[in-house]
């Protein structure tokens, strides 16, 4: 896997966890606090598609992932 793939995979993960945790109307409910994650990882999204800057590829490529650059 690239690290195009794993920044997707990672962010896809938490917001659809997060989601799970956060929402009233789903069985996994813990916190209304979890939807915050949702909110941090569409906002590092957006930033990134706008800046080119992501600090989880940064550490994907200092261990040594493939980048598709």
């Amino acid at each position: 896997m690239t690290s195009n793939q794993i920044v997707r995979l990672f962010a896809g993960t938490a917001i659809l966890v997060s989601l799970a945790l956060g929402a009233p109307g789903s069985p996994l409910y813990v916190s209304p606090w979890w939807l915050v994650l949702t909110a941090f990882v569409g906002f590092n999204l957006f930033q990134s598609s706008l800046t080119k800057f992501c600090p989880l590829e940064i550490v994907l490529r200092r261990l040594g992932v493939k980048c598709d650059c």
